[in-house]
């Protein structure tokens, strides 16, 4: 039985109409809390025309429905005019977001309409029972340390939360959420932002977000030939091929393959960097994988500090071993 406390969830869909990998992470973290709190979750969404409904209650106890051709996820003053008001109007205690471009856009402008608190990707949100309060963790200086904040019930706290660092909620199929639609001539349009076409980036293979093993490279691949190298180590290891800033700068590389604060962040099982430096804003965008390993020719690249295990070794001649010994094992 819920006690009035409410958190609020802003959500994103895919293009299948089901929730988006992070929007279900925030939703099971969403409900973790809300149940140490003796609360409830609810979540707000743009709609897409094609939703299972069964499947977006899966924790949410009320799922406020965006239903109006003329706003999309791309319309951020509408979304946050209407989170504005489901805010004033509902109180939750705590609003989550994911650390994405809409979670980027709508957080800073709701927090200061609303005059609350901000914390921007966050790697862990709790409940601290003995303080009555949400502790918040997030990367600071470029990820070299940690940073925790406190906000105290009783006053909104708004997070947006970095992928991969909340256990999204398996389906539950007894749990049957309420719809609540909100109608056209309550949503005010704002803003003069206008979505004239659609084009979805052509992603070969596995999905950065989605991988468990990643393989990047940096501009110490030289040109757009070294990832064909890395290409062959990862249909090996049945891994996706992401890149730093530099190859998307240049051109060698697709923008959606872009790690790092410019881009995803990712938290694959592990993480192979082959000749990347090691930038701030880089490591920033790896900090969650569960191993690093570094394979680049200068010694003292900034790579090997935050790596679990490095090879100090020209790609060229160390990559085509590790395909063959992989392949062996493999065979």
């Amino acid at each position: 039985m819920s006690n009035g406390r409410k958190i609020l969830v802003i959500g994103e869909l895919d293009q299948k109409g089901g929730y988006t990998s992070l929007s279900g992470e925030l939703l099971g973290g969403a409900r973790k809390l809300a149940d140490e709190l003796g609360g409830s979750v609810d979540v707000l969404l743009v709609a897409s025309g094609n939703q299972d409904w069964k499947n977006l209650c899966r924790g949410a106890d009320r799922v406020f429905v965006i239903e109006n051709p003329n706003v999309t996820i791309f319309d951020i003053d509408t979304i946050t005019t209407v989170a504005e008001e489901l805010c004033k109007k509902n109180s939750p205690e705590l609003c989550l977001m994911g650390q994405t471009d809409l979670g980027r856009d709508v957080a800073p402008r709701l927090a200061a309409r609303l005059d609350v608190g901000l914390c921007m990707d966050c790697t862990e949100v709790k409940y601290e029972n003995d303080k009555n309060c949400f502790v918040q963790t997030r990367p600071v200086y470029g990820g070299k340390a940690m940073a925790i904040f406190a906000s105290s019930l009783g006053r909104l706290q708004i997070d947006t939360i970095r992928p991969k660092t909340m256990p999204p909620l398996d389906r539950q199929e007894k749990r049957s959420g309420e719809r609540v639609t909100i109608a056209d001539d309550k949503i005010k349009i704002q803003g003069n932002v206008k979505l004239i076409n659609c084009e979805k980036n052509r992603e070969d293979g596995i999905r950065l977000e989605d991988a468990k093993i990643i393989v990047a490279g940096g501009g110490g691949l030289g040109d757009a030939k070294g990832f064909e190298i890395l290409g062959e180590l990862a249909r090996v290891l049945n891994a996706a091929v992401g890149a730093t800033r530099v190859p998307v700068d240049e051109k060698w590389v697709p923008h959606h393959m872009e790690i790092g604060q410019t881009g995803k962040i990712v938290s694959p099982d592990l993480y192979i960097a082959v000749g990347i430096s090691g930038a701030a804003q880089h490591i920033t965008g790896i900090l969650g994988s569960g191993k690093i390993v570094a394979i680049n020719k200068d010694p003292d690249a900034n790579i090997f500090r935050v790596s679990d295990f490095g090879l100090v070794a020209d790609y060229k001649d160390a990559l085509p071993i590790l395909v063959e010994k992989l392949k062996g094992k493999a065979a």
